[in-house]
């Protein structure tokens, strides 16, 4: 069974994400966790120490987070009823990164579903900040769904790659399972800047087609063109419908988080797109939780 996250601020495009992973995985059984993170108006030291479990005072950001997720659930169940989903609500008195990933080492979560925006981002950026730290903090992989994108089947996957990382079983997993249950292929794009493959390149090139097995798949080599444009240009131009990216250094992904500043980022894709993490360091704290 997959345990899939779907950190929640209960605007319209946390809601437009929860609907799009509740129809991608609907023949699937998986346990969704609707989290809910806030801090109090002020910090007193009774929350300092524990959190409002042991607080003496109430917080509303208590009741209106618990509220927030009850009347989301409730939504869920009238509108998107299916048995082969469970969800258990969670809430937080974290800082949203350290509690997705202190969820994911606790609870084995095997992917994120966010939407791009929060409630305050601001509508001219792309990514609002709040999903930006997730991208580069979480240590699970990472779906975003655009604000506004409707759920449809995929056809066609995009995975730019410059070969030069050997990549684990592990990491290309849920985008293979993704492929195989929306019949969709996937097309590798390696963006020829400079020079031929080397060696340890066309081994990994070959390994990737390895672990991709009977998954349809294509190799594409996109010359004369620079990252992350040529990127950009191939899903405008070839029909994709997901864009999975690595997350390391010299990356695309890295690429743009360079480029721009982590509160001003302007690249816009209207795909949803898959990012997969290394393993990162995780911070424990504490969680409420109530399963339904």
């Amino acid at each position: 069974m997959k345990k899939i996250l779907l950190p929640t601020d209960f605007s319209a495009s946390a809601w437009n994400a929860i609907v799009y992973a509740i129809a991608l995985f609907k023949n699937e059984a998986c346990t969704f966790y609707l989290l809910h993170t806030y801090t109090p108006a002020f910090y007193r030291m009774d929350y300092l120490i524990g959190g409002p479990i042991i607080s003496a005072i109430p917080d509303n950001e208590v009741n209106l987070s618990v509220a927030g997720l009850e009347h989301t659930l409730t939504k869920i169940k009238a509108e998107y009823h299916n048995p082969n989903h469970t969800f258990k609500l969670l809430s937080a008195f974290n800082i949203l990164t350290h509690e997705i990933n202190d969820l994911t080492a606790r609870k084995g979560i095997d992917l994120i579903v966010m939407g791009t925006q929060g409630a305050t981002g601001a509508k001219e950026l792309f990514l609002g900040s709040n999903t930006v730290y997730v991208l580069r903090k979480a240590i699970a992989p990472v779906l975003v769904i655009p604000e506004n994108r409707a759920f449809a089947p995929m056809m066609n996957m995009l995975f730019p790659t410059d070969y030069k990382t050997k990549y684990k079983k592990k990491e290309l997993q849920n985008i293979t399972t993704i492929a195989k249950m929306c019949n969709a292929s996937i097309t590798i794009l390696h963006v020829k800047e400079e020079y031929d493959l080397s060696e340890d390149q066309l081994t990994n090139k070959e390994h990737l087609a390895h672990l991709l097995g009977a998954v349809p798949h294509i190799f594409v080599e996109d010359k004369g063109k620079l990252m992350p444009g040529a990127v950009i240009d191939y899903i405008e131009n070839e029909h994709i419908d997901l864009l999975a990216m690595m997350n390391r250094k010299h990356s695309f992904l890295d690429r743009l988080f360079v480029k721009h500043n982590v509160d001003q980022i302007s690249f816009k894709v209207q795909v949803p797109f898959y990012v997969i993490r290394d393993t990162a360091e995780v911070t424990s704290m504490s969680t409420e939780e109530s399963i339904v």
